[in-house]
């Protein structure tokens, strides 16, 4: 006998498999809230078409609200849902061959992106096997383990590595980057860390978009601290030495 489907599923499955509300949701993985107006011009529909969906994805609980003056921002209800689409995002990448980036966008967005609140793509990927190369992370079942030394190079990189354990989410998360195919760092040290990268000016955020640039600080970090040559990523990103 044929289980049933689960309702609950179906409904959910439904609604991130809308072609325009999956664009949506892609736009807030960089972990920003957008207006509606916004959505709908990064999502290439109407005002109107942006708000239903918009409500039915407030209704499913994928989306939060809220309202700043005559505003009404959208950002994903939390890290839940971001862990969903990037599950379903690897699992899309995995899940066809690899092929080579056409344009020089789709190349930097392959290097260094947001995946909602932590970084991801190939410098991701690279700055976790330094780390366990330098045996500052030791890989766990599902997920990573900063040694002492580990804990102190977090710490002098801004990284508040106690309140990260505090955080009611995965610590220390393994994350299956879809472009690499290997893993990146994720839950709440991931997110310290991609932020303390940006407010310590070692990469900078593009406007409406996930990909990251490295900047001239950041050719030197990467480079003396994770191993990455200054040439080597500075051609990756595009940004000029």
């Amino acid at each position: 006998m044929t289980a049933p489907a689960d309702p609950l599923i179906a409904e959910a499955a439904a609604l991130i498999g809308d072609p325009t509300r999956a664009r949506m949701l892609g736009v807030l993985m960089d972990g920003r809230a957008r207006t509606a107006k916004e959505l709908a011009s990064l999502a290439g529909v109407s005002a109107p078409t942006a708000s239903g969906h918009v409500a039915k994805m407030t209704a499913a609980g994928l989306v939060s609200v809220a309202t700043q003056g005559r505003h009404r921002y959208v950002r994903l209800a939390g890290t839940e849902v971001a862990e969903l689409i990037e599950r379903l995002m690897t699992f899309a990448g995995v899940a066809r061959p690899a092929v080579r980036p056409r344009t020089a966008a789709e190349a930097a967005f392959r290097e260094a992106r947001t995946c909602y609140d932590h970084l991801a793509g190939r410098l991701a990927v690279e700055l976790v096997a330094a780390l366990v190369a330098r045996d500052l992370l030791r890989r766990g079942h599902d997920g990573f383990e900063p040694t002492l030394a580990g804990e102190r190079w977090f710490r002098a990189r801004g990284v508040d590595v106690a309140r990260a354990r505090c955080s009611p989410r995965a610590f220390a998360r393994c994350c299956l980057d879809w472009s690499e195919r290997r893993d990146h760092l994720a839950g709440a040290l991931g997110a310290a860390l991609l932020a303390a990268l940006v407010d310590g000016g070692v990469l900078a955020r593009r406007k409406d978009e996930r990909t990251l640039d490295v900047t001239t600080m950041g050719r030197r970090f990467f480079a003396e601290e994770v191993g990455v040559p200054a040439a080597r990523a500075a051609e990756r990103t595009g940004v000029p030495a």
